[in-house]
């Protein structure tokens, strides 16, 4: 039995991953701390194959058994979090993912990172491909997160040159689904909290800033593809189809039938204007796009929290 360990395995991403690596009969470690993650994500993974280990990857942690896949998820997320622990955002992308590569060397493990479509900044290319080198504030306040996850990738590309470890970098593009969190200040949970309270629909600028939103079935299902390929380089995984936010948000008014209002705040510092990766590496490289519309995805999203009405985003 093959064994995967998931750094963030607590989180809504890493939750998803552990799910469905043990569908596939593999034995699954998830390393969480639980500072962003919730023990509530996990809680329904009784399976004598599936281990939780609370440890803060930031500092060297050793695993007593074989491992053969390490999937680095790991990272304060949303502009909530990495404005709330700056400082711990850039270590867990600085000494946490040396570490959890450190291990996936020690063990000869195949090591995935997650990475971010925020590694692209405000871009100036549009759809993004990987190719290309990004536009980023290092000193704005989501420079934290941004500069993170793009040394993050320059140290996994150094361990795969100088040391020779089997590695891959996906760039994952806005996702959503069941397990998001209510208040992490994304669009799409906000969007479906505020709608299903009947609260005013918050918009940030006028709305015509664009953004392409996965189901996060799809995204797990590519992440899991790249991690089984022989690919190094970085693959966009991420739907396509592009959004204004203002479309986003009046598609959650129209599937939820709310009477809440639009409303429109100030834009937040460095916001990206545009948003859409270019799949084309994924498509050639691992047969992989996405499969879920955004509405379809939604409204799955609103079935599978609860009774119906969102109860785990509430």
């Amino acid at each position: 039995m093959p064994t995967a360990l998931v750094t963030g395995g607590a989180g809504f991403l890493g939750s998803h991953l552990c799910e469905t690596l043990l569908s596939r009969g593999n034995r699954v470690i998830c390393v969480d701390n639980l500072e962003t993650g919730s023990l509530a994500n996990i809680a329904h993974l009784r399976d004598p194959d599936f281990v939780h280990i609370n440890v803060d990857i930031t500092s060297p942690f050793f695993v007593d058994e074989p491992v053969d896949s390490v999937y680095h998820l790991a990272s304060p997320a949303s502009p909530i979090d990495y404005l709330r622990l700056p400082l711990h955002t850039l270590k867990v992308g600085s000494y946490g993912t040396h570490n959890a590569i450190g291990l996936a060397k020690h063990k000869r493990a195949r090591f995935l990172i997650a990475s971010t479509s925020e590694v692209y900044g405000d871009p100036k290319e549009h759809p993004q491909t990987e190719s290309y080198w990004g536009h980023v504030n290092p000193i704005g306040p989501r420079g934290v997160y941004d500069e993170a996850k793009r040394y993050a990738e320059a140290l996994t590309m150094a361990y795969h040159r100088q040391q020779g470890v089997d590695t891959a970098i996906v760039r994952i593009f806005n996702t959503y689904g069941p397990r998001m969190r209510p208040h992490d200040g994304r669009a799409i949970p906000t969007f479906l909290r505020q709608a299903i309270l009947e609260q005013p629909i918050t918009i940030f600028g006028d709305g015509s800033q664009t953004r392409s939103f996965c189901f996060v079935e799809d995204l797990i299902d590519g992440i899991i593809r790249l991690s089984e390929s022989g690919e190094h380089n970085p693959v966009n995984i991420g739907n396509p189809d592009e959004f204004t936010l203002l479309e986003a948000a009046q598609i959650v008014q129209r599937i939820t039938g709310t009477k809440a209002e639009l409303i429109f705040e100030p834009l937040p510092t460095d916001d990206p204007q545009v948003r859409r990766p270019d799949i084309t590496r994924a498509r050639e490289l691992l047969g992989w796009e996405p499969k879920v519309a955004l509405e379809d995805g939604l409204r799955r999203t609103i079935e599978e929290s609860g009774d119906g009405r969102l109860t785990g985003l509430l």
